[in-house]
């Protein structure tokens, strides 16, 4: 049985990785989809995917720190399939890396404004809409970095996804009791854009494999079965969590 059946749902940060992965998996187990990202040709691309495989997606290209952008896709599920019940709120960057003196205000800046701030706005209107539906599962991607893990030259990309969790758990509490779920997801090292740009040698990525206990870095698609969990009626008594899928780098000192 689809666990999605009869549920629209916003992915951020939708044209690869982990957002992509969710996106067709939320589609599959029979959600609408609103897929947004930067960039309109990947999008376009995934959504006739989607489209090819019996789904139904309609896709926004824009950016996140935009609160337009932020109202534009809910306004965008509600005309296109008539509701909003889930929100995967993914979009993220690393940001400016390097040793913390030297990061800039302006990159510091602006790793808040995609990793946290764009998640604040996405939920500031999509809560209004799914408490029209009597209520619905917000998720944020956070991360173990900065959580149960720490790795020097990532100061702002730590602070503004840790930032994450504060909100989740100020928005759980805050509207819990009108039926809106909320939680983060804190992936380990998952086989993405992201991650293979942050380890770009084999010496790296050896070295990252060997934090977990898994001995290995996800697969996308891993990371998007725990936000289905998280998205769907499954998951009904749980909000406010840091629900980390990290592969036991956070228990792991061998």
């Amino acid at each position: 049985m689809q666990r999605l059946t009869g549920k629209v749902a916003i992915v951020t940060g939708a044209s690869s990785g982990i957002g992509r992965a969710t996106a067709k998996l939320f589609a599959n187990e029979g959600a609408k989809v609103v897929i947004a990202a930067r960039r309109a040709a990947e999008l376009e691309t995934l959504a006739a995917e989607i489209a090819s495989e019996g789904g139904e997606a309609a896709y926004l290209a824009g950016d996140v720190q935009s609160e337009d952008f932020a109202k534009a896709l809910v306004a965008l599920a509600v005309r296109r399939f008539g509701r909003l019940d889930i929100a995967f709120n993914n979009a993220g960057t690393l940001g400016e890396m390097g040793p913390s003196t030297a990061i800039s205000e302006t990159g510091w800046n602006a790793a808040l404004a995609t990793n946290l701030t764009s998640a604040f706005l996405g939920a500031k209107h999509q809560i209004p809409e799914m408490l029209k539906q009597g209520g619905g599962s917000i998720i944020f991607t956070s991360t173990f970095v900065g959580y149960s893990f720490a790795f020097p030259g990532t100061a702002a990309y730590a602070a503004s996804k840790a930032g994450l969790i504060g909100l989740t758990q100020a928005l759980a509490a805050e509207y819990g009791a009108q039926g809106v779920r909320v939680n983060a997801v804190l992936p380990g090292a998952v086989d993405t854009e992201m991650y293979r740009g942050m380890n770009d040698t084999d010496e790296s990525q050896a070295f990252v494999t060997g934090l977990h206990a898994l001995k290995r870095v996800a697969r996308p698609e891993e990371l998007a079965r725990s936000v289905l969990y998280l998205a769907s009626d499954d998951s009904s008594f749980v909000t406010g969590t840091a629900s980390l899928v990290d592969g036991g780098a956070s228990i792991t000192r061998t």
